[in-house]
């Protein structure tokens, strides 16, 4: 497991972007649920965000790739609208632990 942030750095109902070991993750915090996932969008193959840590659409109820507006749903990462319906975000395995957010990375 690698340490992600602290999850005082990640409040609620917002999303951030992070790079470790060159692999780019995003972090999201709904409701007090981390969900973290590759930042790579299935269908292109791209980053999601659209400006630095800005990966949810403006209600902030799902993940939304800039490049083409596909909306990803936040808890389990599935494509719900857009080019690549049902196609899955990767997910990553994360846990908490005194206040920390730490990852599984998947090997490179």
């Amino acid at each position: 497991m690698h340490l992600l942030c602290s999850l005082d750095t990640l409040p609620a109902d917002t999303s951030k972007g992070f790079l470790l070991n060159d692999i780019s993750l995003v972090a999201i915090n709904k409701h007090g649920n981390i969900h973290v996932y590759l930042n790579q969008c299935p269908h292109r193959g791209v980053p999601l965000e659209w400006q630095p840590d800005q990966f949810l659409d403006l209600d902030k109820n799902f993940i939304q790739c800039a490049t083409h507006g596909a909306l990803f749903r936040i808890e389990d990462g599935e494509c719900i609208a857009g080019p690549c319906p049902g196609e899955m975000l990767t997910s990553i395995a994360s846990k908490i632990e005194q206040g920390q957010v730490w990852v599984n990375l998947p090997c490179t």
